[in-house]
C-alpha cells in the first residue's frame, strides 16, 4: 500500500475485535514513532503500552468512560518529557513532538492491518495515577490499537481550494 492510500485509509476505529496485538506489531509502532521528527531532534515523547485489561478499563473511566478504550486490547499512553517552548513562535514541543510520533504509529498500524483511535477527552490526573506517571511529565494524547471490528465511514472533507491557497492568504470567508 503506497502512502496516500494508507492515509486514505486511516479512520477513528472505535470498535475492536477481541485479539491480542502481536509483540512484533507493537514494536513496529513504537519504532515508527521512534523515527519520526521532533523540534531540535531532543525526541521527548514517551510511551506507556497498556496491554493489561484491568488497566486498561480504569483508562476507560477516566477516558470519559468510553467503551472502545476499554475493549481496544492496547492502549498507548503518549506523554513527553520536556516542558519547551520553540523560540519564536512560542509552541509547545510536547503536543507537536508527540502528535507527529502518534500519527507515525496511526500510519504503520493501517500499514500492518490494525486500527487507532485518538483520545483527546481523558483526565490526566487520573491516567497519571493509574500509570504512575511522575508529575513533571506531560500526558498528551492516549490512542487506542488493535484490529477492527467495525468499518469506517468515509468522512467528509473540505475541498483543496477551501484548506490551502498560494502565496497569500486568498481564503473567501463561508
Amino acid at each position: 500500500m503506497d502512502i496516500l492510500e494508507t492515509i486514505k485509509t486511516r479512520y477513528s476505529c472505535r470498535s475492536y475485535q477481541n485479539k491480542p496485538v502481536e509483540p512484533e506489531k507493537l514494536n513496529t509502532l513504537m519504532e515508527a514513532a521512534r523515527l519520526a521528527p521532533s523540534a531540535r531532534n531532543i525526541q521527548d515523547w514517551r510511551f506507556v503500552i497498556v496491554t493489561d485489561p484491568q488497566i486498561r478499563r480504569s483508562l476507560q473511566q477516566a477516558a470519559a468512560g468510553q467503551e472502545f478504550v476499554g475493549q481496544a486490547p492496547v492502549v498507548i499512553v503518549a506523554c513527553s518529557c520536556t516542558n519547551k517552548h520553540m523560540n519564536l513562535c512560542g509552541q509547545p514541543y510536547a503536543s507537536i513532538n508527540v502528535s507527529i510520533a502518534l500519527e507515525h504509529i496511526a500510519l504503520a498500524a493501517v500499514s500492518l492491518g490494525l486500527a487507532t483511535c485518538w483520545i483527546g477527552s481523558f483526565k490526566p490526573q487520573s491516567v497519571r495515577s493509574i500509570l504512575n506517571i511522575p508529575t513533571h511529565i506531560e500526558i498528551v494524547e492516549l490512542m487506542t490499537v488493535g484490529y477492527p471490528a467495525d468499518r469506517p465511514k468515509s468522512p467528509k472533507r473540505l475541498s483543496l481550494d477551501r484548506i490551502a491557497c498560494h502565496e497569500t492568504w486568498d481564503f473567501r470567508e463561508s
